[in-house]
């Protein structure tokens, strides 16, 4: 089983990210300069933009919440099958760090919020938060026009990376990051 995870991993890494996410009417109809329609696309080095989401109990989260700690941030949605590969991985790395120095946000885009997040998470048994970001307000900030997409964000709340595709959270590269994140 563990040899076909790696394999499937592999093939996804390789493959790439799932597709393009949902775009707003208001950007598919106006052109990009058009006052009120700027997006701004994050990048490393930067200050991670604040937002708040609800979680699957309706609890208000929001980014700034978490100063302190290391955050990976996970933009992603139930069909993307990329996505799927990825998050029992991160939820392994859930479980094995500390929660005072390390936490994980999986923003789901589905439109249809948590009538699809809530199973797929009791079927996958899930313990990080899942926010919803139904109308990918948050994804257009932080320019995520592929998924999955992840930002790695130290405890100052500063974005030192941004990882398209699906990664193996659980692997030694992954681990080595994120310590690396939390001596700092």
């Amino acid at each position: 089983m563990k040899r076909y995870r790696a394999a499937l991993v592999f093939t996804v890494m390789a493959v790439g990210v799932c597709g393009t996410a949902p775009r707003s009417e208001a950007e598919s109809s106006q052109p990009k300069k058009r006052p009120g329609f700027e997006r701004s696309v994050v990048q490393v080095g930067d200050e991670a933009p604040n937002f708040t989401l609800r979680d699957l109990a309706g609890n208000v989260m929001s980014l700034s919440q978490l100063r302190g700690k290391v955050v990976l941030l996970n933009f992603w949605a139930t069909w993307c099958g990329p996505c799927r590969v990825e998050m029992p991985a991160m939820e392994q790395l859930y479980r094995t760090l500390p929660r005072r120095e390390f936490e994980i946000l999986a923003v789901s885009t589905d439109p249809q919020g948590a009538a699809v997040t809530r199973p797929f998470q009791r079927e996958m048994g899930f313990t990080f938060p899942i926010l919803h970001d139904s109308e990918y307000r948050v994804g257009l900030t932080y320019g995520a026009r592929t998924i999955p997409i992840t930002f790695m964000v130290d405890r100052r709340g500063i974005v030192r990376q941004k990882i398209f595709g699906a990664r193996d959270w659980d692997s030694p590269e992954a681990r080595d990051l994120i310590h690396e994140l939390m001596k700092s």
